[in-house]
């Protein structure tokens, strides 16, 4: 299949990165490849869909990833997982028998290992500059699920309509499960059985770099898990602090020991991001060094200097997230550093176990399986929203009253850079805006 013909069918089927910000995944496909990367790592702790997904679909998302490799003209495609799941490892081998330009490249369990700045350096040697993207070094990253929706757009003419998710924690039932675009977390949570806890915190996507929502947030085609915890969790009060008393208490209680800035994954790759001297300037409002600042944005926000490095319990990434807004709300974007990176020898020693990670900030005790199960749960209502995604909103192109059926393209993708939106059940418009529609089960 030429690149170009690939391209159409993936942004017509509202293929987006189903694992991160929603980047409509025909926008990375370039003739400038020459590796394509599956990601398999699912980076935060507790998540467990893609590789139960992996294990489960090995022959059509292996099948996949080398048409997209040879589409692209890249040299070669490679499988990253953790070195812990054997079985999927083991699956792909025993499936990449068939592709010889596709490898398995197992990683460490350590955080955060699925970053793909982080992967790509373990899986090909490259580094992505600072300011830069993947394509920078001729790489491509897409991940499990995100493959196996273009292996549906493509082979059997399929749009995404659903979205692979773990339901974990203070759940009776830990499971994963796809649900249809638009359902809620309360419909996901009825799978799981009943709430183990009373008073429930629900965290959506990862407890690291997810945020908390509740029993009426939407599943869109970017949630990869539904983490419900006890609101005194400490993960729970991490995401509700006030940022003006983290400054403060930045200020009477940073000793400057560096620790967040020795265990920042990023900066051990070289990048200029340096959390200890951003927490010392706002400590002592100086603001002398500008460069401290703008060097925030080349933060990852993976939360590992605040969640696990600091020994005080003081907040590195909030106070860093706030430049990063500030910067952004002033037109400041990270500019690309030319110069090599300089790895730190000592990486390797550096790294943070997941395991050790889990019981630092108190998730241990929640990392039991979740069964993997491969059909669509019924909801009788949905909300879909005409932007989950980078780029422009879809446009609607329904009409209230319009009957709908599943895989129904309801949202015209823009004429740059978006995606299509589709239904995801059959039914009857209920309800259009410029944002959303929402759709009543006929059944």
């Amino acid at each position: 299949m030429q690149i170009e013909e690939l391209k159409a069918i993936v942004k017509e089927g509202g293929v987006v990165g189903a694992g991160g910000a929603g980047f409509p995944s025909y926008a990375k496909m370039t003739d400038k490849a020459e590796i394509v990367i599956l990601n398999c790592v699912e980076c935060e702790p507790l998540l467990k869909p893609h590789r139960q997904f992996l294990y489960y679909k090995a022959f059509e998302i292996v099948q996949m990833l080398d048409e997209v490799r040879e589409a692209m003209g890249a040299k070669e495609a490679v499988i990253g997982i953790k070195d812990a799941h054997v079985h999927t490892i083991a699956a792909c081998r025993e499936v990449i028998k068939e592709y010889p330009k596709v490898r398995v490249c197992p990683v460490r369990s350590t955080y955060p290992m699925g970053d793909e700045v982080i992967l790509i350096y373990e899986t090909t040697g490259r580094v992505i500059k600072p300011g830069g993207i993947p394509i920078d070094e001729n790489v491509v990253v897409y991940n499990t699920e995100t493959m196996y929706n273009i292996y549906k757009a493509v082979h059997e003419k399929e749009p995404v309509y659903t979205k692979l998710l773990s339901v974990v924690g203070e759940v009776e039932h830990p499971i994963s499960i796809f649900a249809p675009v638009g359902s809620t977390v309360r419909d996901v949570i009825k799978e799981a059985g009943r709430l183990t806890t009373d008073e429930p915190a629900f965290i959506m996507g990862g407890p690291m770099m997810g945020r908390l929502g509740n029993e009426d947030t939407l599943i869109t085609k970017t949630t990869n898990a539904v983490i419900v915890l006890p609101k005194e969790h400490f993960m729970v009060k991490r995401m509700v602090k006030n940022i003006q008393i983290e400054k403060h208490r930045a200020s009477s209680a940073c000793c400057q020991c560096r620790t967040c800035t020795d265990l920042c994954p990023r900066h051990a790759l070289g990048h200029p991001i340096e959390p200890h001297r951003i927490m010392r300037a706002v400590a002592n409002n100086d603001a002398s060094d500008l460069s401290v600042f703008i060097n925030s944005a080349y933060c990852s926000s993976c939360g590992l200097c605040e969640n696990y490095s600091c020994p005080q319990g003081l907040s590195p990434r909030s106070v860093i997230a706030e430049f990063k807004s500030g910067l952004r709300a002033a037109g400041i974007r990270a500019e690309k550093i030319e110069e090599p990176c300089r790895v730190d020898p000592d990486r390797e020693l550096k790294k943070v176990p997941v395991k050790r990670l889990k019981s630092r900030v108190g998730l241990y005790d929640y990392d039991v399986p979740a069964p993997f199960t491969n059909s669509v749960i019924k909801v009788d209502r949905v909300r879909i929203p005409m932007n989950q995604h980078i780029g422009a909103p879809a446009t609607v192109i329904v009409r209230t009253g319009d009957r709908v059926v599943k895989g129904q393209k309801i949202g015209e993708a823009p004429a740059g850079l978006g995606a299509a939106i589709h239904a995801s059940i059959d039914g009857i418009v209920e309800r259009t805006d410029d944002k959303e529609v929402v759709i009543v089960s006929s059944h």
